[in-house]
């Protein structure tokens, strides 16, 4: 039995822990969960999950979840372990099970070591100009809303828009095919929920139908007309690595090119609009930064820490160890809680402070060998689009607060934030 930490324990009050999950799904939980995250982490840094397994509250417990090497992802090999498969069989729940972030070594390796870092420091130099015009040109559509209504939903209009269109763009993905792309993604990600129900899984199901066919058709098509694209690339260096094997050749690529669009997309929107609501909601804030543009990227960094758009993550033991003075026996679920973590007052003083000067920690990336790929491209997008609202909307506001969708826990989504100038 391994150690991995001594922090402050564990409960097993199971009716609290039911009554905080049933909070975080309603308007009011999805509205401003800090409160359900501090009862929490009151809890415990490991609390007895009502399913068995166990959430993970503080943050040095969940960096040592995320980063350590006897922590692994549920992959096809647990699923079949354990004793309700049924669980485990939905179509896609199956899909998802074999793209990065569920796969572990060997495969993780050699699949993470062939693509490389699809999004290190020249390809996000020579990303940026495009990622500015992208940004640009939706802010323009923003602006003619604004003149015409007088106000305008800046998800719809701006944030659920950028990540599409940019990663659309480095893949060379046709702009009429963005709306199909979007709508099927936003019902794909239910099997992702902790307990999805039965007619999520069924939604879920649906869409993953037409993502595998819209994805498959698209990687045909390149095949037969390549392009100067990021696609086009995985295509030749697939088929090399599977040169009498063309049907694996496409999974690879279809596994991808899939998990990378769907993956860029919810979360990135969700960072976009909860930046622009932080900052708009308070005037004397948005005038700060615009004063002091060398803080753009710690105001990215704070929105991060103080409303991370993944809220749960799931790991697996490998091992028979110990996390936080609790015993934790092999292939147990712990699930990562990054917004309790994020507001641990041990790593960051007054938590429910939103500071742009804070130089905190959070851990919305995730860590270790399954760190977000797409972190970098995320934050390049949020630093582009805030250096130019700021610039052109000095007066930009939000009508209301966020609305959200309150059928998630796992993944936020904003439907929603109504802005006027």
């Amino acid at each position: 039995m391994t150690a991995v930490g001594d922090i402050r324990g564990t409960t097993h009050d199971r009716r609290a822990v039911i009554s905080l999950l049933r909070r975080l799904r309603s308007p009011e939980g999805q509205a401003d969960p800090l409160p359900i995250w501090e009862e929490m982490r009151a809890l415990g840094d490991v609390v007895r999950a009502p399913w068995g397994g166990y959430f993970v509250t503080g943050f040095e417990a969940c960096s040592q979840v995320l980063r350590g090497r006897n922590w692994l992802v549920p992959d096809f090999a647990w699923q079949e372990r354990q004793p309700d498969p049924e669980r485990w069989q939905a179509p896609a729940t199956r899909e998802m099970s074999r793209t990065l972030p569920s796969l572990n070594a060997p495969a993780h390796t050699c699949r993470r070591r062939a693509l490389g870092n699809p999004f290190d420091r020249t390809t996000l130099e020579g990303l940026r100009p495009r990622v500015a015009a992208l940004a640009a040109g939706l802010l323009d559509g923003l602006e003619d809303r604004l003149r015409a209504d007088g106000e305008a939903d800046f998800v719809t209009t701006v944030a659920e828009q950028l990540p599409l269109l940019t990663v659309g763009d480095w893949l060379g993905i046709p702009p009429e095919h963005h709306a199909h792309i979007l709508d099927f993604t936003h019902r794909q990600v239910y099997a992702q929920e902790l307990l999805p129900t039965k007619s999520e899984l069924a939604v879920s199901a649906q869409a993953t139908l037409e993502m595998r066919a819209y994805f498959t058709e698209l990687i045909r098509q390149r095949r037969t007309r390549p392009g100067n694209d990021v696609l086009t690339g995985w295509i030749h260096h697939w088929d090399a690595q599977y040169p009498d094997d063309r049907a694996a050749a496409d999974q690879v690529i279809y596994d991808l090119t899939m998990f990378i669009t769907i993956a860029s997309l919810e979360t990135s929107a969700v960072l976009l609009a909860n930046a622009v609501w932080f900052l708009t909601r308070d005037p004397s804030r948005a005038a700060w930064l615009r004063r002091h543009p060398q803080h753009i990227d710690d105001a990215v960094e704070e929105t991060l820490r103080y409303d991370p758009p993944v809220v749960v993550n799931t790991r697996v033991a490998a091992d028979d160890t110990v996390l936080a003075g609790t015993p934790v026996a092999k292939d147990t679920t712990v699930h990562v809680l990054y917004g309790a973590a994020a507001h641990d007052p041990r790593r960051n003083p007054d938590p429910h402070l939103f500071d742009i000067r804070r130089g905190g920690g959070h851990l919305t990336f995730g860590g270790g060998a399954h760190y977000c790929l797409g972190a970098a491209l995320a934050r390049l997008e949020a630093r582009e689009l805030l250096t130019q609202v700021l610039e052109r909307f000095p007066t930009l506001r939000p009508l209301a607060p966020p609305s959200y969708d309150t059928s998630r826990v796992v993944f936020r989504r904003i439907t929603s934030l109504k802005v006027t100038a």
